[in-house]
């Protein structure tokens, strides 16, 4: 069974960031270590749009289109009403205890995408990240530098 790698905005805005710096590159091969690998490698809609917001806001043209045509070449994950309705739970569920993962008139992006991994109920799903902390209480993440191909 190929590993399935969902991206959170860390490593995609690295990927997709067209200023080459020692970590994007790194990152960008890392990338391609797990599609050569047979992994399966997907961009969550909610991680799609909190790095576009940003490229947009800064007029980052370049960045938009390594973007758009990144999601052209892996699987896009697009956001339900499943997947929402799960956030909140998620959103809740983080709250309830006093551990919240975002301020509370945020609309809490981790939670989005975790509500998406989890949509696809996947037992080899993981999240590849640059901070594990709020995604790890509710699925499988990690530093997208410690996920080794298979």
């Amino acid at each position: 069974m190929s590993r399935v790698i969902a991206l959170d905005t860390g490593p995609l805005g690295l990927v997709t960031n067209p200023k080459l710096s020692a970590e994007s590159i790194a990152c960008a091969q890392w990338l391609q270590a797990h599609i050569t690998s047979g992994s399966r490698i997907i961009i969550p809609e909610s991680a799609d749009y909190e790095v576009r917001r940003e490229l947009l806001r800064a007029n980052k043209t370049k960045g938009v289109t390594r973007l758009d045509d990144l999601a052209k070449f892996l699987e896009y994950l697009p956001i339900t009403t499943t997947a929402m309705r799960q956030a909140a739970k998620f959103w809740a569920q983080a709250r309830q205890p006093g551990q919240p993962t975002a301020g509370d008139k945020t609309i809490d992006g981790d939670m989005i995408l975790v509500a998406q991994a989890t949509t696809l109920a996947l037992p080899n799903l993981i999240i590849a990240t640059t901070n594990v902390g709020h995604l790890s209480r509710f699925i499988a993440a990690e530093l997208w530098q410690n996920i080794t191909p298979s």
